[in-house]
């Protein structure tokens, strides 16, 4: 009579006539009356005890047929399409095919170990390969004067770069760059570790606040504004020599260049203009044209050091320069030089009238050829004593001189009452002999009676 052998849940393994095995599965089934049954049931009982240990999997396992695998020395088990682990995770450098959700593996390449999610491998951890050393978050605990902290510790390549802490304080034992480690997250001051980056507060600043909270921690409304009108109680400094540029089209630069400063007005034929605010009422006291490059000053000018020109003055206007000052002084702090007035003229060194100070006077002339100005005390009533020395009169009224030549420069004729030439001898004969009616001879004695009339002039000529 055959036998139906029957799974747990009443599944038919196989049906065994009499005298025959069935190999169906992974042990040696056997019929009613097999010659050698005996063999063959030890050797499944041994199988049974072993679990099949074997570097293969059996041929032909039933679902939840437990197997040795000799090569992994792991007990496994069919889950009705391959062996996997029974507990504990696989340990290999591969991952291993055909896993399970659930399964673990260690990869021991990294020292990291993996969970199957049913469709890939999950890192559980640590996240960084034994090639890469400690990176990441570690939960740590520090030692301080008010005692110990729980911190959270950044490292990259086995290395803090920063630790998240609930609270500040000073960690008693030495943390190479964490002198002191503040609420929030503090970086490690030996890597000039900085945030890269964009975030909300940074990207705008607020700037409802000018309350600073430290000397190194600013509110954002003490900034200054580039958007807007704004005020600094501070100095401010421009620490370059492309300067300061201000108007909408740039007109307006202050650079440097070799230590000199220049302020310009950039704008073509444009002015720069300097005004006050004088009674309410503004001026501009002081504007430079760019129309002609000049300078015009309105108001009282006043000049305590020197004034030095080095050009000339401007005569194509017909405005007449006056001054109520008594006095104009020149020269004024200097040495002693040759000092006075030059007039241009068409000579090589036009016309000059100035105070030589070789002669200690006046002098005046042109194109380079000067004279003493003749003062009064220069003058002499004794031309005769005095040579070559300007004459003037004395207190009579009468000036002294050697000779005297006068130059004939004509007669006077009669009835003349105007001429003012100086007559000639003869002249004078003529004059006389008019007035008188007849002609009178220049002699050496004096005329007699009965010589000439009434009104009548006598030339005597001495011996």
């Amino acid at each position: 009579m055959a036998y139906t052998i029957n799974k747990t849940d009443g599944t038919v393994v196989a049906t065994i006539t009499d005298g025959t095995i069935d190999n169906t599965t992974s042990l040696t089934l056997f019929g009613k009356s097999y010659s050698g049954f005996g063999e063959l049931l030890n050797e499944n009982l041994v199988k049974l005890l072993e679990n099949s240990s074997s570097t293969s999997a059996p041929s032909a396992p039933l679902k939840g047929e437990l197997w040795f695998d000799a090569s992994t020395n792991q007990i496994k088990v069919y889950d009705g399409s391959s062996f996997k682990p029974t507990g504990g995770a696989k340990s290999q450098a591969t991952a291993p095919t055909s896993p399970s959700a659930g399964d673990l593996w260690t990869d021991s390449d990294d020292d990291q170990l993996y969970v199957y999610t049913g469709s890939a491998w999950q890192l559980v951890g640590p996240v960084y390969t034994s090639g890469q050393t400690l990176s990441g978050w570690k939960i740590e605990t520090l030692a301080s004067s008010g005692g110990n902290k729980v911190v959270s510790s950044m490292y990259v390549g086995n290395t803090r770069v920063a630790i998240l802490s609930k609270e500040t304080f000073t960690p008693s034992a030495s943390q190479s760059g964490f002198a002191e480690i503040k609420a929030g997250l503090t970086l490690n001051s030996t890597l000039s570790a900085v945030f890269e980056g964009s975030t909300t507060s940074a990207s705008a600043v607020d700037v409802s606040g000018t309350t600073n909270t430290s000397a190194t921690v600013i509110a954002g409304g003490n900034f200054l504004r580039a958007d807007a009108a704004d005020t600094t109680t501070g100095a401010l400094t421009v620490d370059t020599d492309s300067g300061v540029i201000i108007g909408d089209s740039q007109e307006l630069t202050i650079t440097v260049s070799s230590n000199d400063v220049t302020v310009a007005q950039t704008s073509q034929d444009k002015d720069l203009k300097f005004t006050v605010n004088d009674g309410g009422v503004t001026k501009t006291p002081l504007q430079l044209t760019g129309a002609d490059g000049g300078v015009d000053i309105t108001g009282d000018v006043t000049i305590t050091g020197n004034l030095n020109i080095s050009g000339e003055y401007n005569a194509s206007s017909s405005v007449i320069s006056t001054y109520d000052d008594a006095f104009i002084k020149l020269n004024n702090g200097n040495s002693e030089v040759d000092s006075g007035i030059i007039v241009e003229t068409s000579d090589t060194d036009d016309a000059r009238l100035f105070y030589d100070v070789s002669e200690n006077r006046w002098s005046a002339g042109e194109n380079q050829s000067y004279s003493p100005i003749i003062r009064l005390t220069d003058a002499t009533v004794d031309g005769d004593a005095n040579k070559e020395k300007v004459l003037k009169t004395n207190a009579s009224g009468n000036v002294k001189v050697t000779t005297a030549t006068l130059g004939a420069v004509g007669t006077i004729s009669e009835g003349d009452t105007t001429n003012q030439n100086v007559p000639t001898i003869g002249a004078v004969v003529t004059f006389g002999d008019l007035w008188g009616g007849s002609a009178k001879t220049v002699s050496t004695s004096a005329p007699t009676s009965g010589d000439g009339d009434n009104g009548d002039f006598w030339f005597v000529r001495e011996a």
